[in-house]
């Protein structure tokens, strides 16, 4: 079996690691470049750089910033926020990412997904999903089709989860893959930030799906919510912000205790 991966996020707005609840009240978690030195010494498996105001102020993603906590690193770094070209994909390359992660774009040109898969290789290519729990009753069926009998589903939020959209999220992850994409993020908004355990019941629907590696992310709050997301979401890696961030766990803490549990990890 597959080591699952344990990755820290770094959350960056105006330069600075912050952290929030369901996408709002962003609290300051230090700088990203030392933040991302420490993950480093820590035994993280991979770290992910979200510039999560870029897509809401139409603008490119701070590479400058990018490039020097890529520095900081020896391990699979994977950039986000602002990713709306082939060339961005290739400036981030550039700038020192292993990985981009392509969120409002991919959902409004979902071409883009399949040319920077042909152009770059599925393995740099991860979407983002950032879904939110709505009540069936107020979807649009004209544009997504039937509606199986449920009374709730996930719906796609793009530009840094303040737009809403009529894209189901389920659907949306199988055709990122479709499309060519090596990895998906699923990220909860109602759990994000919440510290109460991640949405088991969509990252398990998008897993056994899936025939790519999911990522888990929202709602971390200590290492059993991240055993079950392995465990019960089937999710090949689980993200996390706050209870690294302020240093509640350290990544091998998590990882003796998964382990333990009997989750393959690499320690």
């Amino acid at each position: 079996m597959l080591a699952k991966r344990i990755i820290p996020c770094l959350d960056v707005k105006e330069g600075r690691v912050v952290k929030g609840v369901q996408y709002v009240n962003f609290r300051d978690a230090g700088d990203p470049v030392e933040q991302a030195a420490w993950y480093n010494e820590q035994g993280a498996d991979e770290l992910v750089f979200l510039d999560i105001t870029a897509s809401i102020e139409h603008r490119g993603t701070m590479l400058d910033i990018v490039k020097r906590t890529a520095e900081q690193v020896f391990i699979p770094f994977t950039v986000g926020g602002g990713i709306r070209s082939v060339e961005d994909i290739r400036a981030t390359l550039n700038a020192g990412a292993d990985k981009v992660s392509i969120m409002t774009a991919g959902v409004q040109n979902p071409k883009l997904i399949s040319e920077s898969a042909e152009r770059f290789g599925n393995q740099c290519i991860v979407v983002a999903v950032d879904a939110k729990r709505v009540p069936r009753e107020g979807r649009d069926d004209a544009y997504l089709g039937p509606a199986p009998d449920e009374e709730i589903e996930w719906l796609v939020h793009t530009h840094g989860g303040t737009q809403p959209t009529q894209v189901d999220a389920l659907e949306y992850a199988k055709r990122a893959e479709d499309l060519g994409a090596g990895e998906l993020l699923v990220t909860s908004m109602d759990a994000d930030g919440t510290r109460a355990g991640y949405d088991l019941e969509l990252l398990r629907r998008i897993s056994e799906s899936a025939g790519i590696p999911v990522i888990a992310s929202g709602g971390a709050g200590n290492v059993e919510h991240m055993y079950q997301a392995l465990a019960v979401g089937k999710c090949d890696a689980v993200l996390a912000a706050s209870i690294f961030h302020f240093r509640e766990y350290s990544v091998r803490q998590v990882k003796e205790e998964l382990s333990a549990r009997g989750i393959p990890v690499r320690l």
